[in-house]
């Protein structure tokens, strides 16, 4: 994943920075608030005045990330996503609530569930979801596993809401999962 941090923002996002900055000093459960986020979040996605151009940018060889927000107490930060056909992620948890939603294009996603055994829990895949654009998911660890890919034929953007501080982590996420061996 490539990171960018641009310097400009629209005033859309802006306005959207300031509706998720209301919910997130209200203090609520990490899954509540990721889904009030979301409600936010959903009007905002496909605006053409949303992203300036830069942070639409892609790379050619891996997805790549835009910081656009990050709240100077840490508490949350807005990220968008350029993925390019075929791009994906590697089969991960996250170290916070998120909540993520289509701008462009479309996005399918794996989710998988630890499933413990004799030995070591192992990955089991539980639900596969394809997400377009103005489609928002939300979730709080734990249960967060799941790889995400771009699966359409153009660019696909997403915007992601974060409860962490993505511009000091450099990531969101926490831990990365081999493929289950079926």
């Amino acid at each position: 994943m490539t990171t960018t941090t641009p310097a400009r923002t629209t005033a859309r996002l802006a306005a959207l920075v300031r509706e998720i900055r209301t919910v997130v000093d209200r203090g609520l459960a990490p899954d509540v608030t990721a889904y009030l986020v979301g409600e936010l979040l959903a009007p905002h996605l496909g605006s053409d005045d949303l992203l300036t151009e830069a942070q639409q940018e892609g790379d050619p060889e891996r997805y790549r990330q835009h910081i656009l927000h990050a709240e100077s107490d840490g508490s949350f930060s807005v990220v968008a996503l350029v993925w390019l056909p075929g791009q994906e992620t590697c089969i991960h948890d996250h170290v916070s609530w998120c909540v993520a939603g289509v701008h462009q294009g479309q996005e399918s996603e794996r989710r998988y569930r630890l499933a413990p055994g004799a030995g070591p829990a192992r990955l089991v895949a539980t639900e596969d979801v394809v997400n377009g654009q103005g489609e928002v998911c939300g979730f709080a660890p734990p249960g967060d596993i799941h790889k995400v890919r771009n699966s359409c034929a153009d660019k696909a953007i997403s915007l992601h809401v974060y409860g962490a501080d993505i511009s000091r982590l450099g990531t969101s996420i926490r831990r990365t999962y081999a493929p289950p061996v079926d």
